[in-house]
């Protein structure tokens, strides 16, 4: 049985708030014959707390149905300071520590995945200890992320990220690109193209038919009110005070039109602040969820609100969870972004605004509104057939087993050749 090792310092399971991707390819992975375990700091990001009992150890073994997760005690942070630095250095030095110590069979295949390359360092490391092939997971860009956000490029961090980064790539045996157009940034730094696959977020499609059923039941015969929801990190790429000033704007003359936020962010006070010095009664807040509880109440919505700020951040496209569950979810979508992609056009499952007026936002919430249910059926649908066939989880699991398939063949004929 081939044994694949996944290091993603923030991978979660589907009964906690945020992403899911490595639990959702690690149980399609054990479907199809591979023993998985993932490797993941329970410092919970989104929640700023510690979601584990460790009684005094470094490190928590869960089998969550049937997924194995090494859960591993972290430096614990609340903002985007030195303490995270801290953060991520202790996931991966206790990563190498723990991953060698394990009395498990050893791996055949290691990925590393950003955010931060520390994490794919280590999976680097641990690559070499163990003699197998390393495959690196770019999900953002560092440093030129950073640099994008206005970190100087000269920095002593952003000049250490650089150096790390195109050592990493030189050394993976495969380099998985989430965004759409990060291979052109890749190769300007002399990678060969031939290493570089694109492999874009998605989503578990059972997941929004196994509550499709309740949804049908608990909806039929109510529903009184319009109801946007915006589901996900509140930060400032977000631009979500864009959506508050809407809001004030469309409860003068659409008293049934009602916006509802799901998630938590360095934002959310303050856009809580801001709707409650101007009065607003048409907006709701609500704490993160649950991937199982994210679904319900995406089916709910009536429209789906996805924003993010004009950046030179978004010039190698976006690979939003968010967005695929969204489209998952068969509603219409208002698609508020500066991004080079527009999944949202490619689908016809909406309607494209700019992320930075609250009048267009306003102009398609009522087009919405106005618009025949039937024809907003037939949005979410295209929706829903536009991520079946692009971004489901068997689709995207087809893609890295390929890569698998291809790193241990080329393994195999090294040693052929000895």
């Amino acid at each position: 049985m081939l044994k694949v090792w996944i290091l993603n310092h923030h991978a979660i399971t589907p009964n906690l708030p945020g992403g899911t991707r490595h639990y959702d390819f690690a149980k399609e992975l054990i479907n199809r014959g591979c023993d998985t375990t993932i490797f993941a700091s329970s410092f919970h990001h989104i929640l700023s707390k510690e979601i584990k009992d460790y009684k005094g150890k470094d490190f928590v073994l869960e089998d969550f149905d049937g997924v194995k997760f090494v859960w591993l005690k972290t430096f614990p942070y609340s903002n985007n300071d030195w303490k995270r630095i801290i953060n991520m250095l202790s996931y991966s030095v206790r990563a190498y520590k723990v991953a060698k110590s394990l009395k498990i069979e050893r791996p055949d295949v290691v990925i590393g995945s950003s955010v931060h390359l520390f994490a794919a360092y280590t999976a680097y490391l641990l690559s070499k200890c163990f003699k197998v092939p390393f495959i690196m997971e770019v999900r953002d860009l560092w440093p030129q992320t950073l640099i994008d956000m206005g970190t100087p490029k000269w920095h002593p961090f952003v000049l250490l990220l650089r150096m790390l980064e195109k050592y990493l790539y030189r050394r993976a045996n495969r380099i998985v690109t989430l965004l759409p157009k990060a291979d052109g940034y890749i190769k300007s730094l002399g990678i060969s193209a031939n290493k570089i696959v694109w492999i874009p977020n998605g989503t578990n499609l059972k997941r929004f038919a196994e509550n499709c059923l309740n949804h049908q039941k608990e909806s039929h015969g109510t529903a009184s009110k319009f109801v946007v929801v915006y589901m996900g990190a509140m930060g400032k790429a977000n631009n979500l005070g864009i959506a508050i000033e809407a809001s004030e704007v469309l409860q003068r003359d659409y008293p049934d039109i009602r916006f509802l936020f799901v998630g938590d962010g360095p934002e959310k006070t303050r856009l809580m602040r801001m709707a409650r010095e101007c009065n607003i009664k048409n907006v709701e807040f609500r704490t993160p969820v649950s991937k199982e509880v994210a679904a319900s109440i995406l089916l709910h919505a009536d429209v789906l609100y996805f924003n993010l700020k004009n950046s030179p951040i978004f010039k190698y496209g976006i690979s939003s969870n968010k967005l695929f569950d969204y489209l998952a979810a068969g509603r219409p979508i208002i698609f508020a972004s500066g991004s080079i992609n527009n999944p949202v056009n490619e689908a016809s499952s909406g309607i494209t605004v700019s992320p930075d007026s609250p009048q267009e936002l306003v102009d398609a919430i009522i087009a919405l509104y106005r618009m025949p249910e039937g024809k907003r059926r037939e949005m979410g649908l295209n929706g829903r057939k536009y991520v079946e066939k692009h971004h489901s989880l068997q689709i995207l699991v087809d893609k890295l087993e390929v890569v698998i398939k291809e790193v241990m063949s080329a393994k195999e004929a090294d040693y052929a050749s000895i």
